[in-house]
Parts: C-alpha cells; structure tokens; sequence
C-alpha cells in the first residue's frame, strides 16, 4: 500500500512545486522503514532507513548518462550547503531479484540492473558520481561493472562488495519494496551486498543536491532496490525523508478542501 500510494502522489508533488531546500523528492516508488525487513538489516546505528525500488517505477526514471534503462526510480535530497573539506557520509545496501542467466553473457543480452549516487553542486552545475552498483552473475558488485567511474576520494566501506545471497528460492532477497518479487531469482546474481558505509571529501564549497538512482535495465522484470541511510554533511543530517502516506493522505484532503471551497465561491458568484 505505501509502495502504491508513494508512486501514484510523487509526480503530483513535483508538478507542485515542492520545494528540494525544504524536503527530499521522489520519482517512481520511495518509502522508509525502520528496523529489519526480510534479508535487509536495520539501518546502521538504528532507526529508520529510505529505500527506492525499481517495482512500479517510472519509464526513465532512475538512469544515469549513457548507461540507460528502462524503468526506475530516483531521489532527490533537500539542498544543503556544504565547505570545502567536510565529509558527506551515508550507508547504502544493493538488493536484487534479477540475476542473469550466464547463457546470455554470449549473446550480451543480460540484466544488469544497477543503481548509483550522484552530487550535484547547484551554484557550479558539476556533477561527481559518489558510488555505482550493478548485476553480475559473480564477483564485485560495488563499484558497477561498466559504469561511470566514482570520484576520487570517495572511501567505502567495505572497499568492493560481492553480492550476498537472500534466504529464499536461489537466493532471492526477501524484502518489501520489491513487491512481488521479494524472495524470488531469475539467475545468479540475486541477493544484497549488506550496507556499505561511503564518505566523500566535498572539495569545493556550496549548495548541493545527492541524487540516488536504481533502474531496471534490458526490462522491467525481478526488481532491484536500494536502501539509502545516515545521510550527513560534517555531522549534520542531511534530509532525505520522503512523506509517510498519513501525510500526502492529508495533503490530498487539503486540496480537495480548497477546490470544494473554490468551487463553491464560484457558484456563489454565479446566484
């Protein structure tokens, strides 16, 4: 339900005009738990953690420059402004239904499902990508195969990550936000890489977006997500929330209030 209602109310938000200084915004399908789901273990450090997921994502959505896709999701940060010398710091954790069928490898028809994070510094429009991963049937995970490299200075923790199996069939990851495919594995290559901790040295002083990423690719099928947490600049949080359904149930409500009243002032006019 929350995965559905996320999807249906993020475009509306941005026709909106929400504001990014003021919250994070999402194309395609975000949520945020907290504690353990499934195979994904709670957010390091406790609390709540974002996720995004490719399951009922949007057409475009979640590609970075040539790499492609088909459908996906993004997120989009608050901005914050950042001094040269402060460290960005955030865990992330690359969750999986669609492995390969290596048979294909041959043929180059395989689906490497991926997803990224990129900083964007507003006042100098320069773009650093700060972490990829992508499917591969074995071996590293993180940084993506044939992807754009990450920015230099970028420490994470653990260095490259394989992929961990999930507990269900062929080691599909059983989580949430891969909706009917939680817990099921095209090929090898399904599972999770368990959170990884990254932190980047900004080297320029300014006003910054991040960008998180995940997007089918060749297809729409066995979903990829990405859980996203601990977001901070030099310490301080950095918002990434996106809003609980209660509260688009609520803002929807209002703005139903207001064309009702609109509506009714019209009639009025009318008498």
């Amino acid at each position: 339900m929350r995965a559905s209602i996320l999807a249906a109310t993020a475009a509306l938000a941005l026709c909106l005009g929400a504001s990014a200084a003021s919250a994070a915004t999402c194309v395609g399908t975000c949520g945020v738990i907290t504690g353990a789901d499934g195979d994904v273990a709670g957010a390091p450090g406790g609390g709540a953690y974002t996720w995004i997921s490719t399951n009922a994502g949007t057409t475009g959505a979640g590609q970075i420059g040539a790499v492609g896709g088909t459908n996906g999701s993004s997120l989009t940060t608050g901005v914050f402004s950042a001094t040269a010398g402060q460290s960005l710091s955030y865990n992330f954790n690359f969750v999986t239904s669609d492995g390969q069928d290596p048979s294909n490898r041959a043929t180059g028809f395989v689906y490497q499902d991926y997803a990224y994070a990129e900083l964007i510094n507003l006042d100098t429009s320069a773009v650093t990508t700060i972490f990829t991963a992508r499917t591969e049937p074995s071996g590293t995970i993180v940084p993506g195969v044939d992807m754009p490299g990450i920015a230099p200075g970028v420490i994470l923790s653990p260095s490259s990550a394989p992929i961990t199996l999930g507990t269900d069939i062929a080691g599909g990851p059983i989580w949430s936000p891969l909706g009917a495919d939680s817990g099921q594995c095209y090929g090898p290559g399904c599972g999770l890489t368990g959170w990884i901790g990254s932190s980047y040295t900004v080297p320029t002083s300014g006003n910054y977006q991040l960008v998180f990423g995940v997007s089918n690719w060749a297809d729409t099928a066995y979903q990829t997500g990405l859980a996203i947490s601990g977001l901070n600049i030099g310490g301080v949080a950095i918002d990434d929330d996106v809003p609980e359904p209660a509260s688009w149930a609520i803002m929807l409500a209002g703005f139903g209030l207001i064309g009702a009243a609109m509506r009714r002032r019209v009639a009025l006019r009318a008498v």
